[in-house]
């Protein structure tokens, strides 16, 4: 298994993954469903997020994470999955108000973009479900708990 991400970060926060700590929670959630991938994960502040969320989903205001698969040319032969675009402001914002650790919080929205990426989504209930459950999954083999418990 070769996972290759490239971090670009265009902002300067403190507190943000690592290139090493991305890699590794990519490689959760790719093991065993691809052998091979490159992926980009770009950090973003509030007002890039918002501008591609609203050019790409229609919705005005900045999100958490943004998924951007890749699609693959007829004939062409690539490793490459797809591109993360991930709002620092927002992801910590959220950890805060969810009271979860912040790199708890990180990593959960790599593995959410990620199966985004390989296709998983959560446009009806079924859908969600699955996919929440293989988040628990892959969180649970990195010694995070369960993102969707209300912590008080």
């Amino acid at each position: 298994m070769t996972y290759f991400v490239d971090r670009q970060c265009q902002i300067t926060v403190e507190n943000l993954p690592s290139e090493a700590q991305l890699t590794a929670w990519v490689s959760a959630a790719l093991k065993g469903r691809l052998e091979d991938a490159e992926l980009s994960i770009r950090i973003v502040d509030a007002e890039e997020s918002r501008t591609l969320n609203h050019q790409y989903r229609g919705k005005d205001s900045s999100t958490n994470v943004l998924s951007f698969p890749f699609e693959m040319p007829e004939g062409i032969e690539l490793d490459l999955l797809g591109d993360l675009v991930i709002c620092a402001e927002v992801v910590a914002r959220e950890a805060e108000q969810q009271n979860k650790p912040l790199l708890n919080h990180w990593c959960h929205m790599v593995v959410h973009g990620v199966l985004h990426l390989l296709g998983f989504d959560h446009i009806n209930n079924a859908e969600a479900e699955e996919m929440e459950q293989l988040e628990r999954d892959i969180l649970a083999g990195l010694d995070i708990p369960d993102p969707y418990l209300v912590s008080e």
